[in-house]
């Protein structure tokens, strides 16, 4: 997503630096003339140590929203040295080139984050099946069914507590939103992660979701976004990273038929994108087919019939 700008960084030393291309995404700044490989080397290096200090001179930039999404790369987390960076982090995108404290995601402050997961009733058994390696991560599950409604019931599934994992039901009735509002009120915990019975967290993933509710906590943020790995009969799509804000805090309420969101009271400030682990998405071309048509349908002007290419698509570095 990068495109021209004209954003400028204000760096230690009274230095003011113009970059004129920007991702629209996570923010980062790039000169037209830097040297990709270079640029990460030097992020990496700079990311490993106890304190990160920006160098004027760099073939990139970021501000401290956007080096909090960079540090969560490497499994790391950052603190704000003072009341400017403060006022910086929540005010993106400032002009004030990132500074910060990092530290590791392990072993850091944690909060307890539920799972939730949306399926039909033909994949309950397969959902069931694949909880047991997410209970190095969490301790409550909830799984809603598309299905006639009927109320949560605690099922047994190896390495939780009884009662840890309930299964509930409600007809999705074709609003997404309304379905994954209905399961972020089953959380017992503030934080909550959705996912879909065709997609997969690696538990190693999850292991640093209870930090980074801590590090969206510390910087007022209330929804945080994992890029999705979609693979259409096999093969890696276009559509990538597609990130999708998954990682909630569980008063947030999604909005949308299809293609839901989370609505950010605040805007946009209010989440980032964390880069440690991916959501794998597995789809038949089929499927992708029928889908934008069928979403379409189900809420004129939002089905995103272009996507279907690009999902079919194989994946262009």
């Amino acid at each position: 997503m990068l495109a021209p700008n004209a954003r400028v960084l204000d760096f230690p030393g009274g230095w003011r630096r113009l970059f004129t291309i920007g991702c629209a995404s996570c923010g980062v700044l790039i000169d037209p003339d830097a040297d990709a490989d270079r640029c990460w080397r030097d992020l990496a290096g700079r990311l490993a140590a106890p304190v990160f200090v920006p160098d004027p001179e760099a073939g990139y930039g970021l501000d401290l929203y956007t080096l909090r999404s960079a540090a969560t790369r490497l499994g790391r987390g950052i603190r704000t040295l003072g009341p400017a960076d403060r006022i910086a982090l929540l005010q993106p995108h400032s002009v004030r080139a990132a500074q910060g404290a990092l530290y590791d995601l392990d072993g850091a402050e944690r909060r307890p984050v539920s799972l939730g997961v949306i399926c039909r009733p033909a994949e309950r058994d397969s959902v069931l099946a694949a909880l047991p390696a997410q209970a190095v991560w969490t301790s409550d599950v909830a799984i809603l069914l598309d299905a006639p409604a009927a109320p949560a019931l605690a099922v047994d599934v190896p390495g939780f507590a009884p009662g840890a994992v309930r299964l509930a039901a409600r007809p999705l009735a074709g609003d997404f939103a309304a379905q994954r509002n209905a399961l972020q009120d089953f959380a017992r915990n503030d934080w909550m992660l959705q996912l879909d019975a065709d997609e997969v967290l690696d538990p190693e993933t999850g292991r640093h979701l209870p930090a980074l509710a801590v590090l969206a906590e510390a910087g007022d943020v209330v929804s945080v976004g994992l890029p999705r790995r979609n693979r259409v009969d096999g093969i890696l799509s276009d559509v990538y990273p597609d990130v999708q804000y998954r990682l909630n805090r569980t008063g947030t309420r999604y909005v949308g038929r299809v293609h839901e969101r989370p609505a950010l009271l605040g805007g946009w400030p209010r989440s980032f994108i964390a880069l440690h682990g991916v959501i794998d998405h597995a789809l038949s071309g089929a499927h992708v087919r029928a889908r934008s048509q069928h979403y379409e349908a189900l809420d004129p002007g939002r089905g995103r019939p272009d996507e279907r290419e690009a999902l079919l698509r194989p994946y262009r570095a």
